[in-house]
């Protein structure tokens, strides 16, 4: 007898169930990506807060709902349940892109606006959930003691991520 795929005798015989009827998913990301050289063009607390609301509708668009957006004058951190028909380069890509444009209508202070190129994202498990949206729900507070860079070092080493000085803050 030759080689048989995947050890199977019989492929033949082997009888495949119908089609899934659903396709269920809770997998939750926390992202975080900041400006364009973390400069704090995000000063202004009405529009940080706009620039948040609107990040959490393309969120939600893309089919992430999205649980907390927060974050601060040169950063962005946003918790959503991530979607079972995108992949997460495609969804940064145009939370980015669509919110970059929105900026720049927002005003001659954001026309040279502009996100960094990298990202940083975590799984969170459902009994974590409400934890993280503590932390982010805090950034203002919590960047009272430490800075963006700070953070995202510890939130690698939490994480058990390594990274490359030279190319994380892109």
């Amino acid at each position: 007898m030759g080689t048989i795929p995947l050890g199977l005798e019989n492929a033949d015989v082997i009888r495949h169930p119908p089609a899934m009827p659903q396709s269920l998913s809770a997998v939750y990301i926390h992202l975080v990506f900041s400006t364009k050289d973390r400069r704090p063009l995000l000063r202004d607390k009405p529009t940080r807060d706009a620039l948040h609301s609107y990040l959490g509708g393309v969120s939600k668009q893309l089919d992430c709902p999205p649980i907390l957006v927060g974050g601060v004058e040169e950063h962005v951190h946003l918790l959503a349940r991530f979607g079972r028909t995108i992949t997460q380069a495609e969804w940064v890509k145009e939370l980015k892109r669509v919110s970059n444009l929105w900026l720049k209508e927002r005003g001659r202070d954001y026309a040279d606006f502009e996100w960094q190129g990298g990202y940083a994202d975590f799984s969170v498990s459902q009994s974590n959930l409400e934890q993280v949206k503590q932390y982010i729900a805090g950034q203002e507070e919590h960047h009272r003691k430490i800075g963006f860079q700070d953070e995202l070092r510890a939130l690698l080493r939490k994480h058990e991520i390594e990274w490359d000085e030279k190319y994380v803050w892109d």
